[in-house]
C-alpha cells in the first residue's frame, strides 16, 4: 500500500481534506472517518495543523494503533487505508478512506462532512418544559456554546451536564416543589439532588483526567515527566494508549481528596496553563467537599467539612441546597472547564470538534 500525498498537503481542509497537528484520540479519529465515509471520502493527514504548518509527530507513540482502534468503533467498517509517511524531514501519518455505499456509524450515530466540519445528522433536541424553570433553558443555551472548537474530553462533560439539567427539568415536582430556591422536604427529591451534585462535581474529575489523557496522547514528552511507574502497572495495560489511558486517571487522585491545589501542583501540564487562580481553587475546593458530604455522609455536615466551612453550619446538621445553587455551581464549573480547555488547545495544539 502507497498513498501519495505530494500534491495533497498544502491544500486547506476542505470536504474531503482533514488536518490534525498532534496524535487524537481514537474516538476523534473515529468521527472524521464516520463523516468522510458518509460523504465523498477523503484524507486525514496527522502533524499538520489547520493552518496547514507541518509540525511532524512525536516517534513516541505508534498512531497505527488508534487507527486501528478507531476503525472498529465503526459499523459496518469502511475501506481505509493508512500509513506513517516522512515529508520535509518530518513524520506523518495518513488516513485514506474511501466514500462508503452504505451508512457508517459511531456508536450508533451518523456523521457527514459538511465543508471542513464533521456533523451529527438528525441531532436529538433537548426540549424543556415550556412552564418550567427558566434558569434551565438558560444554561443549557451557554453549555451548547461551549461545545464549538472543544476537546473530545470536554464535549463529553457538556453533554453530561445537559442530561443533568434534562433530569431537573423532568422532576421538578419532587427537586422543587414549591420553588427552585428552596431546598426540597422530599425524601426522594433529597436523595436525588445529592446524586445529581455527585455526579456534575465527578464528571469535573472525569473531565481532567480525559485531558490529561490527550495531552499525554499528543505531547509524548509531558507524560516523560512523571514519576516512575512499577512493571506491573505498564504490564497491566494491554497497550500503550491504554497505560496512557490508565496514568491520566491516576494522577486525579488528590483531586479525588479534595486538594485542587495539590492536583494542580502534580500536573504541570495542567498548572502551566495558569487556567484556575487561588479563588477558583478554593471554590472548586469547597464543591469538592460537598460531593464528599453527599456521596459519603448522606448530607450530615462533619469535621472536614466545617474545616472548609466555618462558623456557617453546625456538626452533624443535615448540609441542603436548593437546585438553583445547584445550577449555579454546575454553570461556575462550567467556566472553569471552557477555560482550561481553551488554554489546552492552544498549547499543546489539542484536536478539536467543531460542530458549526
Amino acid at each position: 500500500m502507497s498513498i501519495d500525498i505530494t500534491n495533497i498537503i498544502g491544500q486547506p481542509e476542505s470536504q474531503t481534506l482533514a488536518y490534525k497537528a498532534v496524535l487524537p484520540p481514537s474516538k476523534i479519529i473515529a468521527r472524521i472517518i464516520c463523516s468522510f465515509a458518509n460523504s465523498d471520502g477523503g484524507y486525514i493527514i496527522l502533524g499538520v495543523t489547520d493552518d496547514m504548518d507541518i509540525v511532524g509527530l512525536s516517534s513516541d507513540f505508534r498512531p497505527t494503533a488508534i487507527v486501528y482502534k478507531a476503525i472498529n468503533l465503526i459499523s459496518p467498517k469502511p475501506q481505509v487505508e493508512h500509513q506513517s509517511t516522512v515529508h520535509n524531514g518530518k513524520n506523518l501519518y495518513i488516513i485514506k478512506i474511501e466514500k462508503s455505499e452504505e451508512i457508517v456509524l459511531l456508536e450508533g450515530k451518523q456523521y457527514k462532512r459538511e465543508g471542513d466540519v464533521d456533523k451529527l445528522e438528525n441531532p436529538i433536541e433537548v426540549e424543556f418544559k415550556s412552564q418550567g424553570y427558566s434558569e434551565i433553558g438558560r444554561i443549557n443555551n451557554e453549555l451548547e456554546s461551549y461545545k464549538n472548537g472543544a476537546t473530545s474530553a470536554k464535549i463529553k462533560l457538556i453533554e453530561h451536564y445537559q442530561s443533568i439539567l434534562k433530569i431537573i427539568d423532568d422532576l421538578d415536582k419532587i427537586l422543587y416543589p414549591s420553588d427552585p430556591n428552596i431546598p426540597t422536604t422530599n425524601q426522594e427529591g433529597k436523595i436525588l439532588t445529592r446524586i445529581l451534585f455527585s455526579s456534575f462535581a465527578d464528571n469535573f474529575e472525569t473531565y481532567l483526567s480525559d485531558l490529561l489523557y490527550e495531552i499525554f496522547l499528543a505531547n509524548p514528552d509531558t507524560l516523560k515527566s512523571q514519576k516512575e511507574v512499577t512493571i506491573k502497572e505498564v504490564l497491566d495495560c494491554s497497550d500503550m494508549q491504554e497505560f496512557v489511558h490508565y496514568w491520566a486517571n491516576k494522577q486525579i487522585s488528590k483531586l479525588q481528596k479534595g486538594s485542587v491545589k495539590g492536583f494542580i501542583e502534580d500536573n504541570k501540564q495542567i498548572s502551566k496553563l495558569e487556567a484556575i487562580d487561588g479563588l477558583e481553587q478554593k471554590e472548586i475546593e469547597k464543591i469538592l467537599q460537598v460531593r464528599h458530604l453527599y456521596s459519603h455522609r448522606n448530607g450530615i455536615v462533619d469535621e472536614k467539612f466545617l474545616q472548609y466551612f466555618s462558623g456557617e453550619f453546625d456538626l452533624n446538621s443535615e448540609y441542603e441546597i436548593p437546585i438553583s445553587e445547584l445550577l449555579k455551581k454546575l454553570l461556575y464549573i462550567s467556566g472553569i472547564v471552557n477555560n482550561i480547555d481553551a488554554k489546552a488547545i492552544n498549547k499543546y495544539r489539542l484536536a478539536e470538534i467543531s460542530t458549526s
